[in-house]
């Protein structure tokens, strides 16, 4: 939820912000998807950013519960760990998917048909 909520504010807050130059690229025959690329780059970037922080502290800063309980439950230090990296995988990869999904299909929402914007 959270990588979907700051893609979406990044990306209306970067087509807003930059309506000039995204109409500029138009005009010079930018179709929308180019005109918007480096918006769509930064809203992808920001989303991320949150849930590859929380990877970076696993297991030295904090400890995730998925993995002390299975070590507190007798499993050897070295499983519980290759689960807890499967989990953070699978989550970045799910946020990552959507948001990717998100911002690359919700960008069309600021043009027309007639690739104009409607902000």
């Amino acid at each position: 939820m959270t990588g979907i909520s700051l893609g979406v504010k990044t990306l209306v807050e970067g087509m807003t912000t930059n309506k000039q130059l995204v109409e500029a690229a138009l005009i010079l025959g930018a179709t929308p998807k180019m005109a918007s690329k480096q918006i769509v780059n930064n809203a992808f970037d920001a989303a991320m950013l949150p849930t590859i922080n929380s990877m970076v502290g696993m297991g030295i800063v904090f400890l995730p519960g998925m993995m002390t309980g299975q070590i507190l439950g007798g499993a050897s230090p070295v499983v519980a760990i290759e689960y807890q990296i499967a989990v953070m995988l699978g989550i970045v990869g799910s946020v990552a998917l959507t948001v990717l999904l998100f911002v690359q299909f919700g960008y069309k929402t600021f043009f027309n048909s007639r690739s104009q914007m409607k902000v």
